[in-house]
């Protein structure tokens, strides 16, 4: 589903993000540009909901603080390092296995919060980046991840308590460099695994409330 980047009304302008309705039955406004918040938010919830959402979440005006906080969106920060006894093998990502790959990153970020859904016309970009892929252990699959120059645009396991290993192994990729990742406040669990390599929170980027 196609998403709007500029939504205009007679109340002012909000971008809207409706590419996750037919995985997760979610959309996303961000107001931009409005003197009446209230008027361009039900405008912007009637077409979100005519597209299919069943659930809404907004951010960009404070007018939204009344409303239930789903979640905040924090910016990490800290240096790569590679614990040589926790690296595992790292097979790239190809034209034949971008699928593969595209699908188990869907899966296993399905109910992520802010975690966006890879359609088959991100393949392109995945590939391009040269940064995607598969980390096994001795032939089994522990996980995948994808860096984008100092970047962390995701990573996942699905073995439980791999995620360490996934971790190291695509750190090793950049030994020394500062390396950026974003998570949601309510992945607890992902932020204790960062905070034990180093990692901090440097900034709150964004939250998003619920409107339906």
């Amino acid at each position: 589903m196609k998403d709007f980047p500029v939504f205009t009304t007679e109340y002012g302008v909000a971008s809207l993000i409706l590419k996750e309705i037919p995985y997760r039955q979610e959309a996303y406004i961000h107001l931009q540009a409005t003197q009446q918040p209230e008027e361009l938010l039900q405008e912007c919830v009637s077409f979100c909901r005519i597209c299919g959402a069943e659930r809404i979440y907004a951010r960009g005006h404070e007018f939204l603080e009344k409303f239930p906080l789903h979640t905040a969106v924090y910016e990490m920060r800290g240096d790569a390092w590679a614990d040589e006894s926790k690296l595992e093998h790292l097979f790239p990502v190809t034209e034949e296995t971008v699928g593969k790959w595209r699908s188990i990153c869907n899966e296993r970020m399905r109910c992520v919060d802010n975690a966006a859904t890879q359609e088959a016309r991100d393949e392109k970009e995945i590939l391009a980046s040269g940064g995607a892929y598969f980390v096994h252990r001795d032939g089994e699959l522990l996980g995948i991840g994808w860096i984008r120059d100092n970047m962390l645009l995701a990573v996942a396991t699905v073995q439980r308590g791999a995620g360490e290993r996934v971790m190291h192994t695509m750190m090793s990729l950049m030994p020394g460099q500062s390396m950026t990742l974003e998570v949601a406040s309510t992945n607890e669990r992902a932020i204790r695994l960062y905070e034990k390599l180093g990692f901090v929170i440097t900034r709150e980027i964004s939250r998003w409330y619920r409107v339906q």
